[in-house]
């Protein structure tokens, strides 16, 4: 997973100064600790808001934007996440840096992004980006950066009565529905705990347990498998789902550290036991059968009803 000529793996963390923001990005620094993997940090602010530049030009604020320690919408929090990942030895001081600018939306300041990168080409991005809308603008982010993973906080903390944080709930489901890209809503997300992987049996959902087994790999998470099925279905053919999955996730090469096998609703067994790992993983499917763990509205109900986070994977 290490070789120069591998795909590099991209991941992107959005940050607004909350604890739980700071959580999702040293997760992101243990999946993304390779020297296959960039990770850019985010922030998204509303057109104009609130550019306390104490009178300088938008210029010199922009060539300045990490040294002058002004007051500008995200720069504080940039910055506090780009020393939480030199002290957790991921970054360094010494790697080179450039600054890209783009104007965009009549906005003083526009987008301005600091990239900063090693010796053997891993990559550290700053951005400050600007969107009529948060949703929009991560969504922006994540297509225009092809991103393989992107993790989102969910909390009720507000930033002020007009203006939500990225941990609005509903900032987080709608960037679940539409991000094209895997998303992890962050709930108290500590690692050490492993990832609790929901399995149906379908190919979707095998692939699905390939995907997030292989990620996991990455900061050496334990992997557990669950199937939840309802009254009435054969022990047997639930043993069959998490057989198959669990063969599926050896021929990586990647070990099951258990399998667990529940009976009843598939929302309520799942956040409960969800609750003893750093994440629970689930995809989505629109198909429909008898039952089907990976029911848009099932993923959804699991996303709501979990007390710690939840990964979506596509």
């Amino acid at each position: 997973m290490e070789r120069a000529d591998e795909r590099r793996f991209r991941i992107l963390v959005c940050i607004d100064g909350s604890d739980e923001s700071y959580r999702g990005l040293r997760y992101a620094a243990r999946l993304g600790g390779g020297v296959d993997a960039d990770i850019c940090l985010l922030y998204v602010r509303p057109v104009d808001q609130g550019l306390r530049s104490g009178g300088l030009q938008a210029r010199v604020v922009r060539e300045n934007l990490l040294e002058w320690g002004l007051e500008l919408p995200g720069t504080k929090h940039l910055m506090k996440g780009k020393e939480i990942l030199t002290e957790l030895g991921l970054m360094s001081d010494e790697w080179g840096q450039k600054m890209v600018h783009v104007d965009k939306l009549g906005d003083p300041l526009g987008d301005n992004s600091i990239e900063f990168s090693s010796e053997n080409g891993k990559k550290v991005t700053l951005k400050l980006e600007v969107a009529p809308d948060i949703v929009g603008g991560i969504l922006e982010e994540c297509e225009a950066g092809e991103y393989d993973l992107l993790i989102i906080g969910a909390s009720e903390r507000w930033l002020s009565r007009s203006y939500k944080t990225f941990w609005d709930p509903a900032v987080a489901q709608k960037v679940v529905t539409r991000a094209h890209c895997s998303v992890i809503v962050a709930r108290e997300l500590e690692s050490g705990h492993g990832h609790l992987i929901c399995t149906d049996g379908t190919e979707n959902a095998i692939d699905v347990a390939r995907k997030d087994a292989i990620l996991a790999a990455r900061c050496n998470c334990p992997i557990s498998l669950i199937t939840v099925v309802p009254k009435g279905v054969e022990e047997a053919e639930a043993a069959d789902i998490l057989s198959r999955t669990r063969s599926a996730i050896e021929e990586e090469g990647l070990e099951v550290v258990e399998s667990l096998l529940r009976i009843g609703d598939p929302v309520e067994e799942i956040a409960k036991k969800g609750a003893d790992y750093s994440v629970i993983v689930i995809g989505r499917s629109k198909k429909r059968r008898r039952w089907w763990l990976f029911e848009t509205d099932i993923s959804d109900q699991i996303l709501e009803r979990a007390s710690n986070s939840v990964m979506i994977v596509r």
